[in-house]
């Protein structure tokens, strides 16, 4: 009974997913200013992917986790992004800005803590260039 107890209040608590999925597009703001300038994946994944998703926080995307998208390694990291999370040139029908710039809801990533702006806007950038190497 304790274990189910458990299992209930982690559900609920914020960040974790629910059953709301995430919608196809988003309006975002290209116009935004970038924490740094995401000229290639090199780039977006030490300064954003390994900090905030590949902490401790950010297990759900460890190479041992059920999510189906490994960020344990940046060559896993970008092809996992480009089979499907990434649309390239469009980071408003792309599910990785989609995910990390809806705050508050069942779907937004990393769970537990959202991204500050510039960090999101370095990630539409990055897409908006076409998701370089």
């Amino acid at each position: 009974m304790r274990w189910l107890s458990l299992s209930a209040i982690l559900a609920a608590a914020p960040g974790c997913p629910g059953s709301e999925p995430p919608p196809a597009c988003f309006t975002v703001d290209t116009a935004c200013a970038p924490l740094y300038q995401p000229t290639s994946f090199s780039k977006v994944f030490s300064e954003t992917i390994v900090q905030d998703c590949g902490s401790s926080q950010g297990s759900c995307h460890s190479a041992s986790s059920d999510s189906g998208l490994s960020f344990a390694t940046e060559q896993e990291a970008y092809d996992g992004l480009l089979q499907g999370h990434v649309q390239s040139g469009d980071p408003s029908c792309s599910e990785l800005v989609v995910r990390t710039s809806s705050t508050g809801k069942d779907y937004t990533m990393p769970q537990g803590s959202a991204l500050i702006a510039s960090e999101r806007c370095a990630l539409v950038k990055w897409v908006e260039l076409g998701a370089p190497r």
